[in-house]
């Protein structure tokens, strides 16, 4: 009976992830997404612990257990932490996918099947060098780990030659799975290879290194799925997989990177970061000031960074949106892929205030826009807003597509400091003769901003 009802709640739970993947892809749709995700997990879950083969329940009692005490902590780190919290969630998932590889090859080795052995290789190889690689991630987004690269000359032709060499273990173990004594070595390139792919990559460019970190992740639970001869794991990694690569490339377009230079993480070797000390005075003003130019303007747009993130400003960012709008200004929100540490990591945030989604736009509907603003409100967004990255050709981030707040009349931009963005550089933005430098923490900023708004409407 079990045996019979398996397979149909396999295949309900697969038919969940795909309908939880297309709904995701959609902001008014993305809550119903995660339920369905989630109510998909319960039932992979439930029906993997019905299972037949299963003998005793002790030690997954303990990995349950281990899991939960793990887990629950990680789900309460704040908002601003998400990308390192999906860094470690990369980490976790590749760790289980390679210690299983690894168990299967030396319950199974030499007489395993050679289609079984490759699937097993690529598994290991994959979820191996994703282990080391997101801790390395995780360590460079929490600033454990200096955030800038780190690149020396022949960078790239060692990480090509440590990932052949891992590769070309794996095929010796292919054909010779016998060879047991290869193994270890094959497991400590594959982690020497992730540890060497995040070293030559900063900070600026970790969304989208998280986002393939992603894509290698699920790729090896779908190789898994093949040794396990598991279908549900075979059709939820390459969900995993897929919608991983296609987003990291759709984000290396957005920075103007080449795929092929993520893979091999050569990012630091593309341009040498440009020395030198910004002499030029910024200009600032005072919140009640800003207020005055907000008053005055009939159309706003509003851009959310990092900063806003950190301060957990997004609340006192609808109240400024309602106070506005009502005056009748009108208002939106330009939306950069990159904005953040992670993809998508502004639209959760204001979704979170309730945001109107239509107020949300993208990159290239948002530069369309500014030209014709009266005032852009930068909050704490600094690599992707920096000039540089259109004329300097020695800046780390030339090329990356920016949102042209420049090109609006007035720029208030709000920022605790000086202090250069995640990239580490310099920006020419707030020198600019129509920027004006608020500063402060970006909840407190907003707030006395909305006091002196509200103040002026109550009059």
């Amino acid at each position: 009976m079990i045996d019979r009802a398996l397979p149909l709640v396999y295949l309900a739970a697969a038919a969940s992830f795909i309908l939880a993947l297309k709904w995701l892809s959609a902001v008014p749709t993305a809550r119903r997404g995660v339920l369905v995700g989630a109510g998909g997990m319960l039932l992979a879950v439930g029906a993997t612990l019905l299972e037949p083969a299963i003998v005793g329940y002790r030690y997954i009692a303990i990995a349950f257990a281990v899991g939960a005490a793990i887990g629950i902590p990680m789900a309460m780190m704040p908002m601003t932490a998400v990308p390192q919290r999906t860094a470690l969630s990369h980490a976790f998932g590749a760790l289980a996918a390679a210690l299983v590889g690894t168990a299967e090859f030396y319950l199974r080795a030499p007489g395993i099947g050679r289609f079984a052995m490759g699937a097993l290789a690529l598994e290991v190889l994959l979820g191996s060098l994703t282990v080391t690689a997101s801790l390395m991630a995780f360590g460079k987004l929490q600033e454990l780990l200096p955030t800038r690269p780190i690149v020396w000359r022949g960078q790239n032709w060692l990480n090509l030659s440590i990932f052949a060499l891992a590769a070309g273990l794996g095929v010796w173990l292919v054909a010779h799975p016998e060879a047991a004594l290869l193994f270890p070595a094959f497991i400590g390139l594959s982690l020497l290879f992730g540890i060497l792919l995040i070293l030559p990559i900063g900070g600026a460019d970790m969304p989208t290194v998280i986002s393939l970190l992603n894509a290698y992740a699920g790729l090896s639970a779908a190789a898994m799925g093949f040794v396990l001869n598991n279908k549900l794991l075979i059709v939820a990694g390459s969900l995993d997989g897929s919608s991983g690569l296609v987003l990291s490339i759709i984000m290396c377009r957005a920075m103007n990177r080449s795929f092929a230079n993520v893979l091999f993480g050569g990012f630091g070797q593309i341009r040498a970061a440009k020395a030198g000390v910004e002499t030029r005075i910024a200009r600032s003003a005072a919140p009640e000031d800003a207020a005055e130019i907000l008053k005055a303007a009939a159309r706003v747009v509003v851009v959310p960074g990092y900063g806003m993130a950190v301060a957990q400003a997004q609340h006192k960012v609808r109240e400024l949106y309602d106070l506005l709008t009502k005056a009748g200004v009108t208002v939106t929100f330009a939306i950069h892929p990159v904005a953040g540490r992670m993809p998508g990591h502004m639209n959760v945030l204001l979704a979170e205030a309730n945001i109107p989604y239509d107020r949300l736009l993208e990159m290239d509907d948002a530069n369309a826009e500014l030209p014709q603003a009266d005032v852009a409100l930068v909050l704490g967004a600094n690599d992707v807003t920096n000039p540089a990255a259109r004329t300097d050709k020695t800046s780390p981030i030339y090329g990356m597509p920016i949102l042209d707040v420049d090109k609006a009349r007035t720029v208030l931009v709000v920022k605790r400091g000086m202090s250069p963005g995640f990239a580490g550089i310099d920006n020419p933005l707030y020198y600019l003769d129509n920027t004006l430098m608020v500063f402060g923490d970006a909840k407190a900023v907003v707030g006395d901003i909305v006091k002196a708004l509200a103040g002026d409407a109550g009059r």
